[in-house]
């Protein structure tokens, strides 16, 4: 990494979250990794499996600031972000041992620029049974958590911001047609798009 970006969040260095990272998985096994919206249907990593899991105590949000990658400083958009309470169901994908370094890399560069999420390893239950995994969580303290955003900001958000990988509107329409065909309901994804339609911002 080349320096520190523009938008780093305060203090929160990724080079040193990405050493703890590391640290934490241990180095012994292969690392799972969580997805549970755009690491779904663009992951950008090797895998060798992945599996239906469900992590409990966390649930999927559309409430953190994209100053990058789905809006700008200036409109900012929305991404999914892992926050307390709930459950959520995702995927996880296991990385072969020798490739964990190279491929948690490719990761960070694409979701931790600015250190904003905080990489936490959390049981995930599948069908095989407990594995612990790699996800990206965001702490309601974050100065990127938006909370619950009333129906007209929500929309205008939907309406106006893009960014480097494209707009709010599309990031949220492609998370909710992978996760329908992963066979996972997600009824406030779901109002999102019911609300996007309503106000004719897509088919």
């Amino acid at each position: 990494m080349n320096g520190p970006h523009p938008l780093l969040h305060g203090s929160r260095d990724p080079e040193q979250l990405f050493d703890t990272a590391l640290r934490h998985w241990g180095g012994h096994d292969d690392a799972w990794i969580f997805g549970y919206a755009s690491l779904i249907w663009r992951p950008e990593f090797e895998s060798i499996e992945d599996r239906g899991a469900t992590v409990y105590g966390w649930h999927r949000a559309l409430a953190m600031r994209s100053r990058i990658n789905r809006g700008t400083p200036e409109c900012p958009g929305l991404v999914f972000a892992l926050v307390a309470g709930g459950s959520c169901r995702g995927r996880a994908y296991r990385v072969e041992r020798s490739r964990v370094e190279s491929e948690m890399r490719r990761l960070w560069c694409r979701e931790m620029l600015t250190g904003v999420y905080d990489p936490k390893w959390l049981p995930c239950r599948t069908p095989q049974g407990v594995v612990r995994a790699l996800a990206f969580t965001l702490s309601r303290r974050s100065p990127s958590h938006t909370g619950a955003l009333p129906d007209e900001k929500m929309v205008e958000i939907l309406r106006t911001a893009n960014g480097r990988y494209g707009s709010t509107l599309s990031y949220l329409v492609e998370t909710a047609t992978t996760l329908r065909n992963c066979g996972i309901r997600d009824r406030d994804i779901e109002r999102l798009v019911a609300l996007a339609r309503r106000h004719a911002l897509t088919a």
